[in-house]
Formats: C-alpha cells, sequence, structure tokens
C-alpha cells in the first residue's frame, strides 16, 4: 500500500545492503580491512620488538605515506578514466603480493637471507612503500566506484554509513586478531592468516558486476589540468575544504595510536594481547557510534557537532597520554573512536554529496593526501616527536594541537560552523 500525502515513508536503516552488489563491496571491504589492520598490527610489533626505536614506527607511516601521496592525483585521474573496478582489482592483487612477501621475510628462510644484512627492517619497510603506492591508486578508485552501485541517489547517506560502520567493525576485529595471532601463532603465521584474507577479499570483489565511467557532462582536459581540477574544486568549496582541514589536522596531531607499541610494551606494560585491545578500543567507539548514526542521523547542526566531536577526540589523546591505567586507556581510547566517526560520516557525507559523479575520483585523491596520508604522516609525526619529547609529552602536544585547530576551523569557517546537515538539500 502506498503512503498518503500525509505520510512520510519510514526510515529504512538496511536500505543500501538489499542491494547484492554493495553487499558484495561491503564484505570485500571488510575483509580487506581486517587483513591489512592486523598486517599494520604485526609489521609495527615486528618492528618494534627489532629496533626499540619509536621513531622505526613513525617510519612505518612514512614508507606508506610517500608513494601514496606521490601517485595520487595521478590516480584520481586514472579513477576518472578507467573503468574503477579493474582499478580495485589490480591494486588489490598487488596488496595480496606485499603480504606474500611479508610473510616470507617473516620466515626462517627469508630470516636467514635477510640476517646477512645489518638493515633486517630495509625490506620490511620496501615492501610497506609498494603497498602505498598499490593503495594510493584503490583509494580514488573505490571511493567512486561506490556510489556506481546504488540505483538511487537517495541511498547515498545510508550507504555511506553502512560503509563507516562495517569498516571501523573490520577495525575493531582486525587488532583483536592481530594481537591473537602474534600471540599464538607468531609473526611469520600471522603474515600467513593476512594473506588468506587478502585473497578472500579479491575473490569477493571480483565477483561485482561491472559499470561504465559516469558521463563527464561535457569536460575536456588535458591532463594537467584533469589531475589539478579536484584541487581547484575542493579549495572553491568552504564546506568540503574545512571539513577535510578539521579532520587531516587532528588526525596528523592527535594520532596516538602510532605509539601504542610502546604504550602496550613500556607503559602500561601489557604485552602483544594489550597491544590488540589498545588498537581495537577506537575501533569498536566508531563502530558502535556509527551504528546509533544509522539510526539516528545528524539532522541538524551538523558542523557544530562535527567541530565538537573533533574537539572531544583532542582532549581524550591528552588524557590517554597521562593514564597509567591500562582499562582507563581502553576508555579513552574508545572515546576518541566514537568522536573520529562523527567527523568521518559528515565528511564523507560533504563530499559525496557536493561532488560531480564524473570527477570523484579526482576529488577522493585530494581527500586521500587530506586524510589517508595524513594518518600515515601523523604516524611519522608521533614518532619523531616521541623521540624529541618523548612519549607521552608528544602524544599530550598531538591533542593541545587538535584543540587548537578546532578553535581556528570554528573562527574561520562560518558555512561550515553553520552547517545544519551533511547532505546538500
Amino acid at each position: 500500500m502506498l503512503p498518503t500525502p500525509d505520510e512520510t515513508p519510514a526510515h529504512d536503516p538496511y536500505a543500501a545492503l538489499r542491494i547484492p552488489d554493495f553487499r558484495r563491496l561491503v564484505s570485500a571491504r571488510t575483509l580487506l580491512t581486517v587483513a591489512t589492520r592486523v598486517q599494520g598490527l604485526v609489521v609495527s610489533w615486528q618492528i618494534y620488538h627489532l629496533t626499540n626505536n619509536p621513531l622505526a614506527l613513525g617510519m612505518i607511516g612514512l614508507s606508506e605515506a610517500v608513494p601514496s601521496i606521490v601517485v595520487s592525483l595521478y590516480a584520481g585521474y586514472v579513477a576518472d578514466s578507467v573503468r574503477r573496478k579493474n582499478i580495485v582489482v589490480v591494486a588489490l592483487a598487488l596488496l595480496l603480493l606485499c603480504a606474500a612477501a611479508l610473510a616470507f621475510f617473516a620466515s626462517p628462510y627469508g630470516i636467514g637471507l635477510l640476517a646477512k644484512d645489518s638493515l633486517y627492517t630495509l625490506p620490511l619497510y620496501g615492501v610497506i612503500f609498494v603497498s602505498g603506492l598499490a593503495r594510493g591508486f584503490m583509494g580514488p578508485a573505490l571511493f567512486a566506484f561506490m556510489p556506481q552501485l546504488l540505483p538511487d541517489r537517495v541511498l547515498l547517506p545510508n550507504a555511506i554509513t553502512w560503509n563507516s560502520t562495517t569498516y571501523q567493525a573490520s577495525s575493531v576485529l582486525g587488532p583483536a586478531v592481530g594481537g591473537y595471532l602474534i600471540a599464538t601463532l607468531g609473526v611469520a603465521d600471522s603474515y600467513l592468516v593476512s594473506t588468506g584474507l587478502l585473497g578472500l577479499a579479491l575473490f569477493q570483489f571480483i565477483r561485482i558486476a561491472d559499470r561504465p565511467l559516469p558521463p563527464t557532462e561535457g569536460e575536456r582536459l588535458n591532463l594537467k589540468d584533469s589531475v589539478l581540477s579536484g584541487l581547484r574544486f575542493i579549495f572553491s568549496n568552504q564546506l568540503v575544504l574545512a571539513a577535510l582541514s578539521l579532520d587531516m589536522f587532528a588526525v596528523l596531531f592527535g594520532g596516538a595510536v602510532a605509539l601504542l607499541p610502546v604504550f602496550a610494551k613500556d607503559i602500561l606494560k601489557v604485552g602483544a594481547a594489550g597491544f590488540g585491545q589498545l588498537e581495537a578500543a577506537p575501533a569498536i567507539g566508531s563502530v558502535l557510534m556509527a551504528i546509533f548514526l544509522t539510526y539516528f542521523p545528524l539532522q541538524r547542526r551538523a558542523g557544530r557537532k562535527l567541530l565538537w566531536a573533533v574537539a572531544g577526540f583532542g582532549l581524550a589523546t591528552i588524557c590517554f597520554a597521562l593514564s597509567r591505567n591500562f582499562y582507563l586507556s581502553l576508555v579513552l581510547l574508545f572515546l576518541t573512536g566514537v568522536f573520529d566517526s562523527v567527523s568521518v560520516i559528515v565528511r564523507s557525507t560533504l563530499i559525496h554529496t557536493y561532488t560531480p559523479e564524473y570527477m570523484k575520483g579526482r576529488v577522493s585523491a585530494v581527500n586521500n593526501i587530506f586524510i589517508g596520508s595524513s594518518n600515515e604522516i601523523g604516524a611519522f609525526e608521533s614518532g619523531a616527536a616521541a623521540k624529541l619529547l618523548g612519549t607521552v609529552r608528544s602524544v599530550i602536544f598531538g591533542g593541545l594541537m587538535t584543540l587548537l585547530v578546532v578553535a581556528i576551523t570554528a573562527w574561520k569557517a562560518d558555512k561550515l560552523r553553520k552547517l545544519e546537515s551533511g547532505a546538500a538539500k
């Protein structure tokens, strides 16, 4: 029975999940995220165990961020010029090979070869560099491909929320599994599990039906202008620019996660299993908040709530640095995830809503430079700051800088501060 004009159709929180190809995308991305989170946790634990140097942890992020940043703008152009599914499949295959290489280097045979070289960690950084290249190309293509799976644009906010929810849920599972695997199977077998999960992700993504590129609406640009058009679009839109800048600097300065091996081993003294729980805590907070927003989406004062959420992220980060109780530290990391989830969903909704379909690859590439790579650069900043200031002081400094960024954004970006809803009307 159709609703009468006086009735409003009930909100369906599962609308996007009713689409088979979207479910396949979500399952593939879940497997991918669990695999990469396991791999990231194992490699950080392995490198810190080998070096006992927090700067070495920062170098992990730098090794991944540099290639991703270098290729990002061109990768955005490729994502708007080549069928997006093909790009993701090739990038996933390369990530699969990288995971297999890490498993080989951690095996007795690989260790035997590398033991002759005093710079044992260099091959690990090399593999991370290659995986950064793959992720640099995959990010824009995956971002732009997701809306093409939806038959109706009205489903976009629901799809974005489910995309974030499942990502955060798999981010919970990844560190928990990784910590358990390190403690029970060791580093080499943990990498093998990650390799198997990536293989399943590749298989699931291949099952998604291909989609043609969206119409360009008359756009005819040469390579240089096309690559730079994503930058021009973002810098001409105060809402999108402010949301990206806010998130970027919060991640850049407020990322205590990169130093969790130091907190787990030397400050809280909870070992590999506790390290996995600390890694999982922010993602648990994120997924619970994302589920809440699935049922109760932000309808009013989205801009103000975004600013308060990032400020809460900074405060929770400062308190985490001061905590010496494992359970209190878990709660504070949980809160950073709660606050971060609001930021991720508002930002993603803004970008998807205000960006034309035919240039989403290029805009996503700039988003990747702003946000995706800021995670890795933030990891390097955290490692370098920890080396100079000490671990605790560096995390406190990062939290304070996050609060300063929020204050400046609230002062300068009046359109974001006054934003009622992330979706365009």
